[in-house]
């Protein structure tokens, strides 16, 4: 898919309305589903957040005392940015870094802990990242993701096709300018794999202990592993 080959600029052009329009398109759902996310998280000295984005789920694990300082990796830098500024105005300890996170510029063994929220979808190569976040991760440590997954109930699977087909990609475009953002965001959810299907590629990386847990009806799905 062209678009993930150009990710981050993708979301470098959507940057400046990403926070209020997916707050406000999912009517705050998606912070229920990271404070679940966090919830799941055991405690951890240093978190690696891969796809860090504007910093949402970085500033929630801080918050709650699930990490004492992160380390984010994104390839928009615009989105960074503006993570940034949410980081240095509640003072928290978090480096952003400009990287792929098919080819994590870290040592094995780096981390106490890795995160990703709505990212491996973006992944040109799944595989790829899920053995790059075992290779960095500590034995021992949790790998927690959350991802869109597509829901098995027809008729919530028939609202959620009209919502993300049509009303989603029509008020993004208006919103944030950009023809190609919100349409590519309901393609690659529809066209990414969840949950046992996920669960084996995270077996194939080299983790253990996998589980998942359906969001909202299997809008969204939860994903912890072990290395």
């Amino acid at each position: 898919m062209e678009e993930k080959q150009h990710i981050g600029q993708l979301f470098d052009r959507i940057a400046g309305t990403y926070d209020g329009l997916n707050h406000g398109l999912s009517l705050n759902i998606d912070r229920c589903w990271r404070r679940k996310m966090v919830k799941m998280m055991p405690p951890a000295a240093h978190v690696l957040d891969v796809a860090i984005g504007t910093a949402d789920l970085t500033i929630e694990m801080l918050h709650k005392g699930k990490a004492e300082k992160v380390t984010g990796l994104d390839l928009s830098d615009k989105m960074m940015a503006i993570g940034k500024e949410k980081c240095a105005k509640r003072k928290m300890n978090v480096t952003f870094v400009h990287g792929n996170a098919q080819e994590m510029p870290y040592e094995n063994e780096s981390f106490d802990g890795v995160t990703c929220a709505f990212g491996c979808r973006n992944f040109s190569d799944l595989d790829a990242g899920l053995k790059e976040m075992c290779r960095v991760l500590k034995p021992g440590g949790q790998v927690t993701i959350l991802e869109f997954s597509y829901p098995t109930n027809h008729f919530i699977r028939a609202l959620y096709d009209l919502y993300f087909s049509h009303v989603l990609p029509a008020i993004g475009r208006i919103v944030s300018r950009d023809k190609s953002a919100y349409t590519y965001l309901n393609r690659s959810v529809k066209s990414f794999c969840w949950g046992e299907t996920f669960v084996q590629h995270l077996h194939d990386a080299g983790f253990r202990e996998e589980r998942f847990t359906p969001l909202s009806l299997g809008i969204a799905t939860i994903y912890t592993a072990k290395k």
